[in-house]
């Protein structure tokens, strides 16, 4: 009986605080939002861009689908139906994130929302003037419809984020109010009202929602599918309609009349598209084709312009990932080998133009970072005994990957990778390095393009010094989508952003339930309780302090898994456009944001 008037109690008490919450225009991961209430637009866009014009992409890949929701469109899906890069073209989510912020949204399809301090519940109130490109209104029935629809029968991650609500249910007339379960963390709020599409009741079957289409979709964003060119290209362009041109956070965004999306097998066919001139974009990402293939008449007239851009950003980590669902990979001293195999100065002053930094942390370079950084008291308290599984070395700050003489051969590097090879139940015998049953230590790297390649044939020449046999393939894009949505691999090449607000995403990379998820992004397979607290840790954190040093427990533990052979990451974006096109002059913190771009040919 006791217990049940606990449990009335705090109901009601729940209640209360849902009446008594003030409405907020904005919501921040920590702290508060950096804009006012009367913001009239965010900071890096232009307010008085003319609208008009076109812009042409050019991505790799194919599709035979334009649904972006289900595990079929994790290979297939065209680019641009739900895709934050271009922007949300079709559909929408309740709120949007600012680039300029470590995690902060700012109204949408919710014009407010209210919330109470612990973030047991969010309330989205919806913008009345919110319609879907049929003119049919956005409502609290589209909502609970879509939430309800993607926890069931929708792809991962979006799935398992929405296993964290309690109950959903219409609080008047364009209200929606969410009560979280024990699943759900400080951040869920924010991911499901920042990273979930609203999906049209009306038009939208359950039966069929799990199979591929090219049926032409309504939504609520500010494109409509004009054509479909299956595999090879897509075209949408601007609903003159659109209900939300208006908002703050939508002034001087989706300045195109047109965009069109064009798909391509190799990223070398898309280069070419743009010294042609039939694409308008190119992102580069290799050095060496920075410095070197931009010679062609159209940079010579300036009809193409070369851009650096230097976002605030974390480094990321980019690096072999060892998939230690393979017994070969289990031994962290094995891993722990063939990371200090890898001759990282060869690589850059052979292969890079010394262009590249090696990466050390997940999150160098960005006060989140463990690398060079003692654990203070307030961490080790936080670590608590897994302080216990984490390397000496990393733990202190004085940890650092090996800086070899650049010869590619460099044998004191090369004697320190054998000996933790031996800890793990190897030996050289015969010039090659068997386990005691005399079976070769060998594997396969699964590459995606030559620029992959070209690392992995590198790394394959400091391996084979020490009698490690390794091949690699090079497969098509279906191909590789299919196997690592499979796990089918010995060893990717895979980059992990780093935001400066990380959340939920990382419990896709490295949870013990992401690990057993086909589909998941956890490609190296980890499945450590440790990890799982370390998670719980930063998603939990209340203060910005706690928060800071959660992340930096969470490095410590990631760099001592030896996972991921640690490559290198450049500090600058590099982006090459057609001079038509144009950007802002301010650069928010994230960097450049395709989205509020424009077509001055049109002004």
């Amino acid at each position: 009986m006791r217990a049940l008037r606990i449990a009335v109690f705090v109901f009601f008490a729940a209640l209360c605080n849902a009446a008594a919450a003030q409405p907020l225009y904005g919501i921040a991961m920590h702290g508060d939002p950096a804009l006012p209430a009367d913001f009239k637009h965010l900071p890096y866009v232009n307010p008085d861009v003319k609208k008009g014009g076109r812009i042409s992409y050019g991505v790799v890949g194919t599709f035979d689908n334009l649904n972006p929701f289900i595990l079929k469109s994790m290979r297939t899906t065209a680019r641009g139906m739900w895709d934050p890069e271009f922007g949300n073209l079709i559909y929408e989510p309740l709120m949007v994130r600012s680039r300029d912020e470590p995690f902060t949204l700012y109204g949408l399809l919710a014009q407010t929302v209210e919330w109470d301090e612990s973030r047991s519940y969010i309330q989205f109130n919806l913008n009345p003037d919110a319609k879907w490109s049929d003119g049919q209104p956005v409502t609290p029935e589209d909502v609970i419809f879509t939430f309800q629809l993607l926890r069931d029968k929708g792809r991962v991650p979006m799935s398992s984020w929405l296993d964290t609500i309690g109950t959903i249910e219409k609080v008047g007339e364009h209200g929606v109010l969410i009560r979280f379960n024990d699943k759900a963390n400080r951040e869920t709020p924010l991911i499901i009202a920042s990273s979930l599409p609203i999906l049209p009741k009306h038009a939208t079957d359950p039966d069929s929602f799990e199979r591929t289409t090219l049926s032409i979709p309504i939504g609520s964003g500010p494109y409509r599918v004009k054509s479909v060119d299956p595999g090879q290209r897509i075209v949408f362009e601007r609903n003159p309609d659109y209900w939300g041109k208006d908002i703050p956070a939508k002034v001087g965004v989706d300045n195109y009349d047109q965009i069109v999306v064009n798909y391509f097998l190799q990223d070398t066919t898309v280069f070419e598209s743009l010294k042609k001139g039939d694409i308008d974009i190119y992102q580069d990402g290799s050095p060496a084709h920075w410095q070197q293939a931009y010679n062609f008449p159209a940079v010579t007239s300036k009809a193409v312009v070369k851009e650096v851009f230097t976002p605030k950003l974390p480094s990321g980590m980019l690096g072999f990932v060892f998939n230690t669902r393979r017994p070969i990979f289990a031994n962290k001293n094995v891993r722990k080998g063939l990371t200090l195999a890898f001759d990282f100065e060869w690589f850059n002053r052979n292969l890079a133009s010394d262009a590249y930094t090696r990466t050390e942390s997940y999150w160098q370079n960005s006060d989140l970072s463990s690398f060079g950084v003692p654990a203070d008291a307030n961490e080790l308290a936080l670590l608590g005994p897994i302080k216990d599984h984490i390397d000496a070395d990393v733990l202190d700050g004085t940890y650092k990957l090996p800086v070899s003489d650049g010869s590619g051969r460099d044998r004191s590097i090369l004697r320190k990778a054998v000996n933790f090879l031996k800890q793990g139940g190897y030996a050289i015998k015969g010039e090659r390095m068997v386990d005691s049953a005399g079976r070769q230590l060998s594997f396969e790297i699964m590459t995606q393009n030559a620029d992959q390649e070209r690392i992995a044939i590198a790394y394959r020449r400091s391996l084979a010094l020490l009698g490690i046999a390794v091949t690699i393939r090079t497969v098509d894009d279906s191909q590789y989508q299919l196997r690592t949505t499979n796990y089918d691999y010995d060893v990717i090449i895979k980059s992990y952003p780093s935001s400066l607000s990380p959340g939920i995403e990382q419990v896709g990379r490295w949870s013990s339930a992401a690990a057993k998820t086909p589909g998941s992004l956890n490609f190296a397979g980890v499945a450590d309780p440790d990890v799982d607290t370390l998670i719980d840790h930063f998603l939990t954190a209340k203060s910005a302090e706690d928060f800071r040093d959660a992340v930096r427990s969470f490095d410590r533990i990631l760099i001592s898994g030896y996972y991921v052979v640690p490559l290198y990451h450049i500090a600058q974006q590099w982006v090459a456009r057609r001079s038509h096109i144009a950007h802002p002059d301010t650069l928010p913190l994230y960097g450049y944001y395709l989205p509020v771009w424009w077509d001055a040919s049109a002004q």
